[in-house]
């Protein structure tokens, strides 16, 4: 995976974010800070009363962010609690927002189930169809691009430029490319939501999310959203976050390259009726490490999992290869179709064992 100069430059900014600051005897990884209380002089620091509003191991980790998203950062203790957060900052009673009928229920059940009776209104529309969506009377449009489970490609900065001739702000999930492999907010996009639970953490033992936005009074209301509702993450699993960043290059490169490997495969094989894998595109840097595949039947799709060595999970984005038959969480798709996320397994092995499962459908 080859990253232009300006990924590379954030990339470099990222992992020496602390270690260009050391002094003499400092310890090199950042230290984990567990405390909810702060000394508080005659003049306190505004940053450093409680734990609800900050942490010393949650800015060291907002600030790598920043550094890979080239703009403010804030984190929460989930995806989800990112979504909420951007949209309680963003939208008010009487707002109409535009989201994928083909994407992440999740976000759409967040308006839908629990800010509908706030005066939020929801309105949805197939990723196909979204760059001629009717913007009239929309306050935001969110999209993910790839889409999710579909794998679909949105054009970022074509619509963006539609929804700021319209009035509305563009969120743009971008769990599945993270800021190495896609920048929306250089394209165009408001505001950026990513669950950082997945890829930007990538050992599946975290909750985490974090917006972006170079809105500075947005990511102010962002913040105040955070401190009076209390969704913040704790240290432990930002330290956790933060740790996973200083390899997220290095893993993501594998799981590129393993997903490419077995895309021939899965192409190829009579027991894999169709495949789905982002098309290469402009806006985005690599096709990723997720690849739609549809078996004949539910069972035939478990079946490959299990054979192929898979772990089977509703995440994506770790170490080890996984797969997840959407349909089973009420996706639109066929009960034989999986999301399957590729790991940093022994590409050469990886492969093999995937020639094994295919095999014995």
């Amino acid at each position: 995976m080859s990253l232009p100069d300006p990924i590379q430059s954030r990339l470099l900014a990222m992992l020496h974010t602390r270690t260009e600051a050391l002094e003499a005897g400092d310890p090199v990884p950042e230290p984990l800070v567990l405390s909810s209380a702060f000394s508080l002089p005659h003049n306190p620091d505004a940053r450093r009363t409680y734990a609800r509003f900050t942490n010393p191991t949650i800015e060291a980790t907002e600030a790598r962010l920043a550094a890979l998203e080239a703009a403010p950062c804030l984190l929460f203790p989930s995806g989800m609690g990112a979504y909420s957060a951007a949209f309680m900052a963003l939208l008010k009673a009487g707002d109409t927002v535009l989201m994928l009928s083909d994407g992440y229920y999740a976000a759409r059940n967040l308006v839908s189930d629990i800010m509908a009776p706030f005066g939020l209104k929801l309105v949805t529309c197939p990723a196909a169809d979204i760059l001629e969506a009717d913007l009239a009377g929309i306050a935001a449009v969110v999209v993910e691009t790839p889409s999710n489970p579909g794998l679909d490609i949105i054009d970022i900065a074509a619509l963006s430029t539609r929804c700021h001739a319209a009035g509305a702000k563009l969120v743009v999930d971008n769990t599945v490319c993270t800021p190495l492999l896609q920048q929306p907010l250089d394209l165009g996009a408001d505001i950026v939501i990513v669950s950082d639970t997945k890829a930007m953490a990538g050992h599946t033992d975290l909750l985490m999310g974090h917006v972006a936005s170079r809105d500075a009074a947005y990511m102010e209301r962002l913040l105040s959203v955070r401190n009076l509702t209390g969704n913040i993450p704790a240290p432990h699993e930002a330290w956790l976050l933060l740790r996973g960043l200083e390899t997220v290059e290095i893993r993501l490169s594998r799981m590129c390259e393993n997903a490419r490997a077995v895309l021939p495969l899965l192409k190829a094989s009579a027991a894999v009726q169709s495949v789905i894998y982002p098309a290469s595109h402009a806006q985005a840097l690599d096709q990723g490490f997720l690849i739609g595949a549809t078996f004949a039947s539910s069972a035939a799709a478990d079946s490959f999992l299990s054979h192929a060595g898979f772990t089977q999970t509703t995440s994506f984005g770790g170490l080890h290869s996984s797969g997840d038959r959407r349909a089973r969480w009420g996706d639109a798709v066929p009960e034989g179709f999986l999301r399957l996320s590729f790991g940093i397994e022994p590409t050469e092995a990886l492969v093999g064992s995937i020639k094994t499962a295919l095999g014995k459908l």
